[in-house]
């Protein structure tokens, strides 16, 4: 039996993946809305995944959006990786990237809803909550706490990644093709980078909601995210994971695109506004294992987001 000081120290890793579809993209880069009924997303890059985290003997953490569960090929994807052992969280209703800036109530209706379309889906009410583009304040971490989910996922304390997306958002706004994303407050970039309850503010630590937040690399604060790792390649992931070696939470986030590329159908569009999609998807997968492999040599155990919530908490 484990001691209480053997289980603290145990290292985790939790890789997370958040289901947006390719409209979401669209609306990130102000491109009009694609046509027909395409869903990669859920038809291709979740079969896809649950095959790549068999092999690497990993579990993983599905953030779906509630409104796509209402397409029935879509929401039995979701049953399938559920039933097969993963976990799933909330990622809203209706992927609002300006959440944050609705009504009170809207705000709520967004989590309630999306409960109860996970929920019939694939029968389990998830314990955790992502907010789109990363945006979130104490009003909606007050309202997830009064509903009694376990953890919030979604403080990303990355000054690379607040300094691209900002600038990114002012020029389509320049060119006339204004991105549905929004610009989160600086303060966001104190908060700490391991798991803690928040405080008022939410960047402060206090006795409020469990936050687990997005990865960053130690000392630079580097974005260790599905995008950087899809984009450096297997040798060059392995040496930005060595920059969360050592971190009691490695929590990873994924996207489903990250296991697309651009000869997947309905891709074809973003090609020239997003370079992860020129990357072929089998050096994608070895990027992904690359990192599993560092990790687990480093004496990680691989959980949900579910488990590392309970194991923190």
């Amino acid at each position: 039996m484990l001691t209480v000081e053997a289980t603290m120290a145990r290292l985790l890793c939790a890789l997370s993946v958040d289901l947006d579809e390719i409209d979401h993209y669209h609306a990130i880069h102000g491109m009009p809305a694609p046509e027909g009924d395409r869903a990669p997303v859920y038809d291709v890059a979740i079969p896809r995944l649950r095959r790549l985290a068999g092999a690497l003997e990993v579990p993983l953490t599905f953030f779906a959006v509630g409104q796509d569960l209402a397409r029935e090929r879509s929401a039995h994807a979701l049953e399938q990786a559920v039933a097969s052992g993963h976990a799933v969280g909330n990622h809203t209703q209706s992927h609002f990237y300006d959440l944050t800036r609705r009504p009170r109530e809207l705000i709520a209706r967004e989590i309630d809803e999306a409960q109860a379309a996970i929920e019939r889906a694939c029968g389990v009410r998830p314990k955790g909550f992502r907010a789109p583009g990363y945006t979130i304040t104490r009003e909606v971490l007050t309202l997830l706490e009064e509903r009694g989910l376990l953890y919030d996922s979604s403080v990303f304390p990355c000054p690379a990644y607040k300094g691209a997306k900002d600038l990114a958002i002012s020029l389509y706004a320049l060119t006339g093709r204004p991105s549905r994303s929004v610009i989160d407050t600086p303060a966001v970039l104190l908060s700490p980078t391991r798991p803690y309850r928040v405080g008022r503010p939410y960047w402060r630590r206090g006795s409020g909601l469990l936050e687990l937040p997005i990865q960053v690399t130690r000392r630079l604060r580097l974005p260790y995210i599905g995008t950087s790792i899809m984009l450096a390649g297997p040798e060059r992931a392995r040496l930005l994971t060595r920059g969360v070696v050592g971190e009691p939470l490695v929590n990873l986030e994924l996207h489903g695109i990250d296991v697309l590329d651009e000869h997947d159908e309905g891709l074809a569009p973003l090609r020239d506004r997003q370079r992860d999609v020129r990357v072929p998807v089998v050096r994608k997968e070895a990027s992904l294992a690359a990192v599993v492999d560092t990790l687990r040599s480093e004496g990680y155990s691989f959980v949900t987001l579910d488990e590392a919530a309970e194991h923190f908490a």
